[in-house]
């Protein structure tokens, strides 16, 4: 069941977006609420996962993981079990930061962060073309992210409820 929520939610969800350390109650003040309701709406959007968790976000350039290469791959069956031992398999790169299934002419879309295109050459050979079931990969290196939106963000610029 796909739950409701009010403008306060949206604005709670966009603030902790941006910030996600702020206080109960800088949180309220921005939403115009006082403390306690807005702790019990925090709270309610937790218990229900619509937030998932809290992080930090890592300058990849700090990090020295500022190559971004997009890899699609085809795979040779598409079974549940080889779609299953993939998957299992995919969660223990690290440097594949993300991974999601497609349809299309191809099965899976990557998205590999390493130190450079030599790094990124050793992840391809030695991590993805030996996990389990690829058949074929083609890769992309990026040259420049030129957006990254949060979701709240992203559906409230295309008027999408």
């Amino acid at each position: 069941m796909r739950r409701r929520f009010d403008a306060i939610d949206r604005k709670i969800l966009d603030e902790l977006q941006v910030n996600g350390r702020l206080s109960i109650v800088e949180l309220a003040k921005r939403v115009n609420l006082t403390k306690t309701p807005c702790s019990q709406r925090v709270r309610r959007l937790e218990k229900y996962g619509v937030i998932s968790g809290y992080r930090a976000e890592v300058d990849p350039v700090e990090v020295n993981l500022n190559h971004v290469t997009i890899v699609h791959v085809k795979m040779m069956r598409t079974l549940d079990q080889s779609l299953d031992d993939f998957n299992d398999a995919v969660k223990r790169i690290s440097e594949i930061q993300t991974c999601m299934m497609i349809a299309g002419s191809f099965d899976y879309m990557l998205k590999v962060r390493t130190r450079d295109i030599s790094h990124f050459r050793e992840v391809l050979g030695e991590k993805i073309s030996k996990l389990p079931n690829v058949m074929q990969t083609h890769s992309f290196a990026v040259l420049e992210s030129v957006k990254d939106s949060s979701l709240i963000a992203m559906r409230e610029e295309t008027g999408q409820e």
